[in-house]
């Protein structure tokens, strides 16, 4: 989706534009003849309410609404509802002040009405959209964790401000050259929008033979979610007493769980919780909010369905990660549903990732035996793939390194769903395994971004324990949590919204992000102890309840790595591996491969 501002003048020459990110203005014009244009155009990916809505949505106030995400708290709407629609109904009832943040200004409704920032902030999960009040104000937002959002600001080579979810591809290559007081810098189209609510107000009196909006940076009102964006924890750096006496038995689902077990009202406590017991139960009701809340369950009549109905996949590596979600999706969804597992390989059967997968599908199996659980293998040459690697370099854009575009890659072809999948039949009484041909339909896909930033699950994470303590272990993860929103998640919703389906993020919660940061550090990795025991030993922890012993063992193994692209990009464009690694082949900007 975008919305454009252009000026219609040929003397482009003359625009002036600048902008400030608290708080400034954008602007362009030159002459006494200036026209401004408004463009909004939306696609929608109906997942909820009974009937199709069109986008962009307006209302009889003449209001303007153009949508990409979901809620799952905050506004309430029944589960035959849309929330798009639910979400304009609430928009049209905030009073028309920008914010009421400054005590000064007074609200023409005397306070009694949310401002739109206030709404906004109130709405959990990931969401973006433009929303144009009274045709004076342009309201532009996302969600703190999960990045959807794309903009171009005007510059003297192009006067438009866009706002999109995707890069068209004729923007996707293209860069400006931008004086600034350092001198010349070069500066892609398009650049990640920063997590907040931004507001663009124009008034005709002020425009003085130009068009110009200022901008503003509005803070989040909901003090809960001020304090998940700073991501502060509650203990940082143990005593010797704490580590002591952490060293407990891991209760186990069978044995030791101290409470009964509902699958329709989850646990019923009958002795206080561990920690691990807590983020199984967080990690539970986000899984419970992204799959059991959608209309789509019921799109099909159950006399007209399809043999095998899988209404959601999970990104499936057979890993820790992926492990928990898909056992937590068991417990989530009606056992008549199948349950897509997506497994991406650029090495056939000796890629890592497959090699667990195929592991991590028979102990599923074993504590899930009713389920239908339908292991997708996607196989791929990353040489055959020319015209779709510079399909996912636009998808990509602003992101520009060999490794992302092979996570970006994986992530696509996986989202595709395109495969193969091993059925059991019978023939003359034999049994016999065939590998048949198979696409996953599912339009809604669970990944498990997240769980390495907020459970210590890199490499880097060890490093920063080893030169600087517990300190220096919260600071990295604090950073990663947050600039994951501008390294990762957009890059990965581009590529798997292409095919039609909605990527959503478990481990970002902000029930299960709070719950993690009310952890101890200590309890959540000791990085003291080996890899695949010590880093994200609460959710090693949290897998041991749910019955994964050996996923509990496995060790952190990147997509790139499980799948092997990164090996065979690096063949492909440094020669070697060994060159590749010389030339930090991951951070290289990639230059050309697109043309």
């Amino acid at each position: 989706m975008f919305l454009y501002l252009e000026v219609d003048d040929e003397r482009k020459d003359c625009i002036v534009q600048s902008f400030v990110q608290k708080e400034g203005a954008v602007g362009n014009g030159c002459g006494s003849e200036l026209r401004g244009e408004l463009g909004f155009i939306g696609a929608t990916l109906q997942l909820r309410g009974v009937n199709p809505v069109v986008q962009p949505l307006t209302d009889a106030f003449g209001n303007v609404l153009v949508y990409n995400g979901e809620i799952f708290g905050g506004i309430n709407f029944s589960s035959d509802s849309n929330d798009m629609e639910v979400l304009m109904q609430s928009l049209g009832q905030c009073c028309s002040c920008i914010s009421h943040e400054d005590s000064r200004s007074s609200c023409h409704f005397g306070g009694s009405q949310k401002s739109v920032p206030q709404l906004l902030s109130t709405i959990r999960g990931p969401w973006a959209l433009i929303y144009w009040q009274f045709k004076n104000i342009v309201v532009r937002s996302r969600c703190s964790w999960k990045e959807k959002s794309l903009v171009h600001w005007p510059t003297c080579h192009d006067s438009r401000l866009l706002l999109s979810s995707v890069s068209p591809l004729y923007s996707s290559k293209q860069q400006y050259d931008i004086n600034d007081e350092k001198g010349k810098v070069e500066v892609d189209f398009w650049e990640e929008l920063s997590c907040g609510v931004y507001s663009i107000s124009m008034s005709p009196s002020e425009m003085d033979g130009h068009l110009i909006g200022k901008v503003k940076k509005h803070e989040w009102t909901d003090c809960e979610l001020k304090e998940l964006m700073m991501w502060e924890r509650t203990s940082v750096e143990p005593k010797p007493e704490n580590l002591s006496d952490h060293c407990t038995k891991v209760p186990t689902m069978q044995q030791d769980m101290p409470s009964t077990f509902s699958s329709e009202l989850g646990y019923v406590q009958s002795a206080p919780l561990t920690t691990s017991h807590k983020v199984m139960m967080a990690l539970r009701e986000s899984v419970v909010r992204r799959t059991t809340m959608n209309r789509i369950y019921k799109a099909l009549p159950v006399d007209q369905r399809q043999e095998r109905y899988a209404p959601v996949a999970v990104l499936f590596s057979g890993g820790l990660d992926s492990m928990i979600i898909a056992a937590l999706l068991h417990q989530c969804i009606d056992s008549e549903y199948d349950i897509d597992l997506l497994n991406v390989s650029f090495d056939g059967v000796s890629a890592p990732d497959r090699i667990s997968a195929r592991a991590g599908l028979k102990e599923l199996q074993k504590i899930a035996p009713l389920r239908r659980w339908n292991l997708i293998e996607i196989d791929a040459d990353l040489l055959k793939l020319t015209s779709e690697t510079k399909h996912v370099m636009a998808l990509i854009n602003p992101a520009n390194t060999y490794m992302d575009l092979n996570i970006g890659i994986a992530l696509w072809l996986a989202a595709g769903g395109d495969g193969w999948l091993y059925e059991e039949t019978s023939s003359n009484g034999r049994a016999q395994c065939l590998r048949v041909k198979y696409k996953s339909e599912a339009r809604i896909l669970l990944v498990g971004s997240g769980a390495d930033e907020q459970c210590a699950g890199y490499g880097r994470h060890r490093t920063k324990y080893r030169n600087r303590s517990w300190l220096g272990l919260h600071e990295e993860m604090k950073l990663d949590m947050q600039r994951i929103w501008k390294r990762n998640l957009g890059r990965d919703d581009r590529c798997i919204a292409d095919n039609g389906k909605e990527a959503r993020f478990p481990f970002l919660d902000e029930d299960v992000i709070r719950t993690l940061l009310d952890i101890p550090l200590w309890e959540i990795a000791d990085l003291n102890q080996p890899s695949g025991l010590g880093d994200k030993k609460i959710l090693r922890e949290v897998a041991r309840l749910l019955g994964l012993k050996e996923a509990a063992s496995l060790p952190k193994r990147a997509i790139q790595f499980g799948s092997r692209i990164a090996r065979e990009s690096n063949r492909k464009n440094f020669g070697s591996n060994r060159a590749a690694n010389q030339a930090s082949a991951g951070s290289v900007v990639i230059h050309g491969s697109s043309d």
